[in-house]
């Protein structure tokens, strides 16, 4: 963090600062907590006057999961049997689905003993099929690593590959078991940028989850992260398919702001381009008539936030922050920053200062 500050001149100071605060408290500067950090960087302003929570109470996470939570923990501690529960709950409400599959996905990584002992006791059950695929994505892209493609090893590449092809046969073998759901089709459309698969191969794992669910917003999310072009397309590839997958559902509004992230260093203006005025036209009249309940609708108000901020207009972003609460979980903070609780803050901040003053 202390590097790419010292790359802005307007941070120079405020940088020095948290040094000579960190020394006092013998600690690194990232170890200093991300309010304190925040009000240094960005400046003290006192958000609660504007009616959002303070500082202290900005979390990483979203709105309590009973279900999801009791599901998770299960795993984590060997048990199978709750995550079977919430899986079967989720058919036919697919975003759901894949949030349920995803976060379980993330448990066997850490520890698979549950899926182990889920297939001893049921080996053909279709939803420990979809489970085991996406578990497989996941640990590909933990032997590969976060890293460019120039900072990864040879050794982290074959691994990548070699679980990513296990993951495809897997995902194959999911959507056998269960003809009718997208999910194993969103596992592969993910496993495709991976592999490298050409358009016309994506294309046809494309058409299977569309068929599927037309407007699947985690299927879109992923495939709009193949056609960028640091995987198998171009910025203008990417932007294409993010405005038509917007033009078809206003459920989908949020994707060419996920677009103007993944494309702001081919095309420096692309925040002020036509297609981010159109989504933010889009998008706002239907975030008015939803709340924040979702992961997806959290990620939503934090894209709108960021294209509301290039735009200067910073009461429309603090209302957003407003409905967001405590919440830093979604997009873009969890990521496109490497602190996605201190960007938040940050970003908050930022609102409030340029917003009008509170009465």
């Amino acid at each position: 963090m202390v590097l790419s500050l010292l790359k802005q001149p307007g941070k120079l100071l405020a940088v020095i600062s948290l040094m000579r605060e960190a020394k006092r408290r013998g600690v690194e500067v990232e170890d200093l907590p991300d309010e304190w950090v925040a009000a240094r960087l960005t400046g003290r302003v006192d958000v609660t006057r504007w009616g959002l929570v303070p500082d202290t109470e900005v979390v990483v996470r979203g709105p309590a999961d009973p279900d999801l939570d009791a599901a998770t923990a299960g795993a984590t501690e060997g048990r199978w049997e709750p995550a079977a529960r919430l899986l079967s709950s989720t058919w036919g409400h697919w975003e759901r689905r894949e949030e349920v599959v995803r976060a379980l996905a993330d448990c066997a990584v850490r520890n698979g003993a549950f899926l182990q002992e889920w297939h001893e006791v049921d080996p053909g059950n279709g939803d420990l099929a979809v489970l085991h695929a996406q578990s497989l994505v996941h640990l590909a892209w933990e032997a590969r690593g976060t890293a460019r493609a120039a900072q990864t090893s040879r050794a982290q590449f074959e691994g990548f590959h070699r679980v990513l092809s296990r993951a495809r046969v897997a995902a194959h073998h999911a959507a056998d078991a269960l003809p009718e759901d997208p999910t194993p089709w969103t596992t592969l459309v993910t496993m495709a940028r991976g592999l490298s698969y050409d358009h016309d191969r994506f294309g046809r794992v494309w058409e299977e989850l569309v068929a599927r669910a037309p407007h699947h917003r985690p299927g879109h999310v992923q495939a709009l992260q193949y056609w960028c072009r640091k995987w198998s397309g171009s910025h203008e590839l990417m932007c294409d398919f993010a405005t038509r997958a917007m033009d078809a559902s206003p459920t989908l509004a949020a994707l060419p702001l996920i677009a103007a992230l993944e494309g702001v260093e081919d095309d420096p203006k692309v925040w002020r381009s036509p297609m981010v005025r159109d989504a933010l036209s889009v998008l706002m009249p239907r975030l008015a008539g939803e709340g924040a309940a979702t992961k997806a609708q959290r990620s939503d108000r934090g894209l709108a936030i960021a294209a509301l901020m290039v735009a200067k207009r910073h009461d429309e972003a603090v209302d957003q922050f407003r409905v967001l609460g405590p919440h830093a979980d979604g997009e873009p903070w969890q990521n496109y920053f490497p602190n996605s609780r201190l960007g938040f803050l940050q970003a908050r901040i930022e609102a409030c200062k340029g917003a009008r003053k509170p009465s």
